[in-house]
Formats: C-alpha cells, sequence, structure tokens
C-alpha cells in the first residue's frame, strides 16, 4: 500500500468537514428568499397591488443579491483557476 494514498486519505478524512455546508447555506436561503419577495413584489405591482415605491425597493435588492453571487462566483472560478495552475 502506498503511504501517499494513506496520508491523503487521512488527510481527506479530517478535512472533510471543512466542505460541509454550515453559514453558506444561509446565505443561499437568504438569497432565493429575496428573489422570491422581488418576484411577488413585481406580480403585486403589475397587478396593482402594490406601489412602485416598493417595486422599485425590491429590484435594487435584487440587483445588489445577483451583483453579490456573481462576485463570489468570480472570485470561486478565479481561485479554481488558480489552483490549475500549481505545479504538482
Amino acid at each position: 500500500m502506498d503511504i501517499r494514498a494513506t496520508s491523503a486519505s487521512l488527510a481527506y478524512a479530517a478535512n472533510k468537514p471543512a466542505t460541509a455546508p454550515s453559514e453558506a447555506a444561509g446565505a443561499v436561503k437568504d438569497f432565493v428568499a429575496t428573489l422570491q419577495n422581488s418576484e411577488s413584489t413585481a406580480i403585486a405591482s403589475m397587478s396593482g397591488g402594490a406601489d412602485p415605491h416598493a417595486l422599485v425597493q425590491a429590484l435594487a435588492q435584487t440587483e445588489l443579491a445577483v451583483e453579490t453571487a456573481v462576485t463570489i462566483r468570480d472570485k470561486v472560478v478565479e481561485a479554481y483557476q488558480e489552483i490549475l495552475r500549481m505545479p504538482v
């Protein structure tokens, strides 16, 4: 048995809890809730049930949430590409 394979599997087992979802899952739920709230406000505004100010505010919140998600995605992709450039 290769000692490097054993060492790698032990290191993976030790670090596996670090990959478990934590507060990031809560952030995703908040993101989804923001989008759902904005969608319901937009539908209510189109049917005359909400004032235009509420629609503008909901759209601004959605824009901020999407921009934040895109920025996080870009950072993750950048980190992944950096890892791929590392020599083995």
